[in-house]
């Protein structure tokens, strides 16, 4: 029997906190100070995302194979259409987008490591797996970034990947036997009950660059960590892409595809979207109402967030009481080491915001976990661990 102890609602990345909480003057509470936010009434009222909303207001990303250019070719599109570029969600996106925006330890991330999945992706850890759940939930958070700065603004914009085309990784995970089938199937359970509320982009830009140049590439560059990725798995992701991404992605959103050497001329693609028709997909159906309800949910990141948590024990994502309570000893320690008065309120905030990952997926690879407490009845034995 599960038992969620703790809810705390996630901070918007596109919002500033106000204010560092409540205080008592005399013994009477004085409340935070207000925050206003998209609501019904502003929608009563007349805010409506049709009076924003344009041609130019579209969700594009650009996806492919490690080593291939998505985030020169995103950049460039952004910069000729206008449209805000989100770059490649990591491990440390909600750090980059809260507080001060400086990276925190890995333990309060996820407790996964890039390098090390590139140096040991048979980790008996579970790290292979914490890193794709992590990541996933990353990718989550961005994209609802995006779609809030797309239904406030009206502007475009364009990101490298996103959650739909996250599992390309799970796949090749699985097929060279990185991950557990189980690891599988809680990997699919999240994503089942958290994608469906979201509306595919307009526009994917696939770049097809064969397995061998991509490993020429990674070469060239020289990170240590990257030159030990194979060849197998380098070519397991680019069947995902082709044989399952793509074909499912053609029935929701136009799709364009270019080599290596034709994603470099960036002018030559602005000019193929220009003469996008975007006459399919779920977006040509949505009215004021179903952007009115996708945008109270977009700019609630704890309801994004939210549903990464189900009650599936999986060891790669849990950890015992006692872990829980040395980490949450740390964070508050890491509370008390800012003395800048201006930082610290700041970095109260980001810590804070990291609670909410700290308490419901610390060491664990979900967005946002529920902290649970099992009971072994016939042992009488207690755990509480975090679980996705």
């Amino acid at each position: 029997m599960a038992l969620r102890l703790l809810k705390l609602a996630a901070t918007s990345a596109s919002a500033r906190v106000v204010a560092a909480g409540a205080q008592r003057v005399r013994g009477i509470h004085s409340s935070v100070q207000c925050k206003l936010r998209y609501g019904m009434w502003h929608f009563l009222l007349g805010d409506k995302a049709s009076k924003r909303l344009t041609e130019r207001s579209r969700v594009i990303t650009v996806d492919g194979n490690i080593c291939t250019g998505k985030g020169k070719l995103a950049k460039e599109i952004a910069e000729k259409l206008g449209f805000k570029h989100f770059p490649e969600a990591g491990i440390h996106y909600p750090d980059s987008t809260t507080g001060d925006g400086k990276p925190l330890a890995t333990d309060y991330n996820g407790n996964c490591s890039l390098e090390k999945f590139y140096d040991d992706p048979r980790s008996n850890d579970g790290n292979s797996y914490r890193l794709q759940s992590w990541l996933y939930s990353s990718r989550l958070l961005q994209y609802s970034d995006a779609l809030e700065h797309l239904l406030t603004t009206g502007q475009g914009v364009v990101l490298e990947r996103s959650i739909f085309s996250d599992f390309v990784f799970l796949e090749a995970m699985y097929n060279q036997g990185f991950i557990r089938k189980q690891c599988v199937d809680h990997y699919n359970e999240v994503k089942s009950v958290t994608i469906c509320d979201y509306l595919p982009p307009h526009l994917v830009i696939y770049i097809d660059v064969p397995v061998p140049e991509v490993q020429r590439r990674i070469q060239k560059k020289g990170d240590p960590h990257e030159m030990k990725i194979t060849s197998a798995y380098l070519q397991d992701i680019e069947n995902a892409y082709k044989k399952t991404f793509l074909p499912e992605m053609s029935e929701k959103c136009e799709v364009l595809q270019y080599s290596a050497r034709e994603a470099q001329d960036s002018k030559k693609v602005v000019e193929d979207i220009e003469y996008l028709k975007f006459d399919k997909g779920p977006w040509l159906k949505q009215d004021n109402r179903t952007l009115y309800h996708l945008r109270l949910l977009v700019q609630d990141k704890f309801e994004v967030l939210n549903y990464t948590s189900i009650p599936i024990f999986l060891p790669e994502v849990t950890i015992g009481a006692h872990q829980t309570d040395r980490v949450l000893h740390q964070f508050r320690e890491l509370m008390k080491s800012s003395d800048d008065s201006p930082r610290a309120e700041m970095f109260f905030w980001k810590v804070l915001h990291q609670a909410y990952y700290l308490d419901r997926r610390t060491l664990c690879s979900s967005a946002v976990m529920s902290v649970s407490l099992l009971s072994d009845v016939t042992s009488g034995i207690f755990l509480l661990f975090v679980c996705k």
